[in-house]
């Protein structure tokens, strides 16, 4: 089993469901928020946040890192998620392993980086600078994609299991952007798993993709696509039981709607790991 702290199965807070959470409390075992979104001084979405955050455990997830830049890093940005961490204390912050913005363009994508020696050391020193700042561990996520850099000198597994290891940082594992990528650029799904080191992985994102035939794109605006549920429980027997959450960032649904399909995923990951049972019977 994963070493990591297991949270269970959680989902990202948005703001239709903030009142459902409050006036229901819903058996959902934790939260992810969105760190941008609550990074001002006050209102009301962080005075949904905070009475939220007394009945349930939450984890931190941003888009404005930007950890492979070679822009200087963003210092204002990152003391104002040390103090959004220091409000909420999250079980643990993410972000992704790309760069967003090139000089005085901000691309507000979530653009991949080439698999070089040279970005490795890059986003290694980067990733150190930050957890120094923040006086954590970080976790990082890999990124779905549409493009390869003809500098990559190695997989984009094994990019992500070295920067692991060499910064001594987490892996949010997204499994829908495994797929994507996988179909997008032929590689194989299975062989990226086998290739990212079980200790470091801290937690799975599950989400949906929209298929343009040719190529999909991760939208996150739909529902879980059998084959994403079949290469999680991949995961789940490489890794073991690691804490799962699903996205949706569009066409949001009604809350019980997204509670159900997080009920699949705790199902599949109880029928591949029966000792969840123990862990469900204390927090359901």
């Amino acid at each position: 089993m994963n070493s990591n702290r297991f949270l269970g199965f959680g989902l990202g807070l948005r703001t239709p469901h903030f009142e459902h959470v409050l006036q229901h409390r819903p058996p959902v075992d934790w939260f992810e928020v969105l760190s941008e979104n609550f990074m001002v001084a006050g209102g009301k979405p962080k005075h949904y946040l905070h009475r939220i955050r007394e009945h349930y455990p939450m984890v931190m997830h941003g888009v404005s890192m930007s950890i492979g830049s070679t822009n200087p890093l963003d210092i204002a940005y990152l003391k104002k998620l040390k103090v959004l961490a220091s409000e909420i204390q999250p079980e643990w912050i993410s972000d992704h392993l790309c760069f967003t913005a090139s000089g005085s363009i901000n691309s507000h994508d979530l653009l991949p980086l080439p698999y070089s020696a040279e970005a490795l050391h890059h986003v290694v020193d980067r990733v150190g600078q930050v957890q120094d700042f923040l006086g954590r561990r970080i976790l990082l996520e890999n990124v779905s994609s549409y493009l390869t850099w003809k500098e990559s000198e190695m997989t984009e597994w094994e990019f992500l299991a070295e920067i692991a290891r060499a910064a001594d940082c987490d892996i949010l594992l997204d499994i829908n952007n495994i797929y994507v990528s996988a179909r997008n650029h032929g590689f194989s799904a299975h062989e990226y798993l086998q290739g990212i080191p079980a200790g470091h992985v801290r937690q799975f994102h599950l989400a949906g993709h929209t298929d343009c035939g040719d190529y999909l794109i991760d939208t996150h605006d739909h529902a879980v696509v059998d084959p994403v549920w079949e290469l999680y429980v991949e995961a789940l027997k490489r890794f073991g039981p690691v804490s799962t959450m699903i996205e949706r960032d569009d066409n949001i649904p009604e809350f019980g709607e997204l509670q159900d399909e997080l009920g699949i995923a705790r199902k599949l990951a109880m029928d591949t790991w029966p000792e969840l049972a123990d862990h469900h019977a204390r927090t359901g």
